[in-house]
């Protein structure tokens, strides 16, 4: 009996000690492996032994969300009263300060809320510690109501490789002497510029940056001249409507870029668009009844030579606006490749006339055939592939569809067929869409 309690006990030590194998661990490799889990769970291993009380400090990856400290009736109360604002922050500091050490990090987020401006001295050694550590990566989404002064550090790091600013902050006068010299990512969420500062003195400072983002959501400040020349790739969306008119027009000088997604309110002018490596472009610009007569030649010239070019309803409607009062469309040379979006009879007229200006073009996929009403064949002499998103079959996009191609369509209830022999069709399902595919032999 003794002997067999033994033996049982011998077992137990021995597959305990095979379970904790993972504590003789290096505690460098202990840091990788708890970079694997959120941060809040990577602290909370910090209970499981006396070898493992300051592990957690040794992540690569931070990600601190004051949210994560708050619970539901803590949110509610809050809400009601803000009764238990202090304890939350408190408990919010003491977690961030926890990790405060010398260890390298790759990334670090930093999501906070904040009604006083002494907070600011936390945030700001939260982020000198993660710069004086190396971070690669770094994210901070501050919620304030009073201007921020963040760290000049953060504008002269020589490790930063992207980083991401918001939301609705006001930084004041961006000091002279920006340097970033390993940054390649920025990404700027409704950040409050002083005039010029984003182009003159924060971009100039970035002199590998290649991809740039900057969003504006109702919220003043929007940034209306973006100049660079290493950025490739470049994404602006302003969402507010009630500022154009004090707008002075909006301009790109951007001679390397080879990627543009640009969402706005069609402008007054587009005094300077120098996007001349441009290879691709996807517009979303909508009319405003605050500019009833938008002047976009500078930005659709400034364009022409993009080889892939994406229109939404909202683009095509304000640009056949434009055509309509007097816009030349310029040559579109380099285009091979059109995606265009209709839903009324305006946008729809816009079509043929790009049509015509796009001599190379090989490829062109509409969306919303359906609503199709535009008179006359197209004559799509050149285009090899034309594709039909989101294809019915319907009696009436079959109707359009035979305008489109100056053809008969036969639909026998399983495949589409023209008495055009230039012409093969397909129907497709590609990303839960039903569409259309007619390719021609050869051009």
């Amino acid at each position: 009996m003794t002997g067999n309690t033994c033996e049982k006990e011998g077992t137990i030590k021995e597959e305990a000690g095979l379970r904790d194998l993972i504590s003789w661990l290096p505690e460098e490799v202990l840091g990788s492996i708890l970079s694997l889990l959120p941060t809040k769970q990577a602290a909370s291993t910090s209970v499981l032994a006396k070898k493992w009380r300051h592990v957690f400090k040794l992540v690569h990856n931070l990600d601190f969300d004051d949210y994560d400290v708050r619970q539901p009736e803590e949110e509610e109360e809050e809400e009601e009263g803000g009764r238990k604002w202090d304890l939350i922050r408190e408990s919010f500091r003491k977690f961030v300060d926890a990790f405060q050490c010398a260890s390298p990090i790759k990334k670090f987020s930093l999501k906070c809320h904040f009604r006083e401006k002494s907070e600011m001295a936390h945030v700001n050694g939260w982020i000198c510690n993660a710069l004086a550590r190396g971070v690669l990566e770094m994210s901070l989404d501050l919620w304030t109501g009073f201007e921020v002064f963040l760290p000049c550090a953060l504008l002269t790091s020589k490790t930063l490789v992207k980083l991401t600013l918001g939301s609705q902050l006001c930084l004041g006068n961006i000091p002279p002497g920006v340097s970033l010299p390993a940054l390649k990512s920025l990404f700027i969420d409704s950040i409050f510029f002083t005039y010029g500062d984003l182009c003159n003195v924060l971009l100039p400072g970035c002199p590998v940056l290649e991809e740039l983002s900057v969003l504006h959501v109702d919220f003043v400040g929007v940034p209306f001249f973006i100049s660079s020349r290493s950025i490739k790739k470049l994404s602006v969306s302003y969402k507010l409507e009630s500022e154009i008119t004090t707008m002075p027009g909006m301009s790109f000088h951007a001679p390397n870029l080879v990627s543009l997604n640009y969402s706005d309110y069609a402008l007054e002018e587009y005094p300077q668009v120098d996007l001349e490596s441009l290879v691709q472009a996807w517009l979303n610009i909508h009319y405003s009844k605050l500019i009833k007569r938008p002047d976009m030649s500078g930005l659709i010239n400034g364009i022409s030579n993009v080889h892939t070019l994406h229109l939404t309803p909202a683009s095509t409607n304000v640009i056949s606006r434009c055509v309509k009062h007097g816009l030349s469309l310029p040559m579109f040379k380099n285009l091979i490749n059109l995606i265009f979006w209709g839903d009324n009879k305006r946008c729809w007229k816009l079509l043929p006339c790009l049509i015509k200006q796009s001599p190379n073009l090989c490829t062109l996929l509409i969306h919303g055939l359906d609503e199709y009403t535009c008179d006359g064949t197209m004559h799509l002499v050149k285009v090899k592939g034309l594709h039909l998103l989101a294809f019915g079959g319907t009696a009436r996009e079959l109707e359009h569809l035979m305008s489109i191609l100056g053809g008969v369509m036969v639909d026998d209830g399983h495949i589409l067929q023209t008495h055009d022999s230039r012409w093969s069709c397909i129907i497709q399902l590609q990303d839960r869409f039903r569409f259309l595919r007619l390719s021609k032999s050869s051009c």
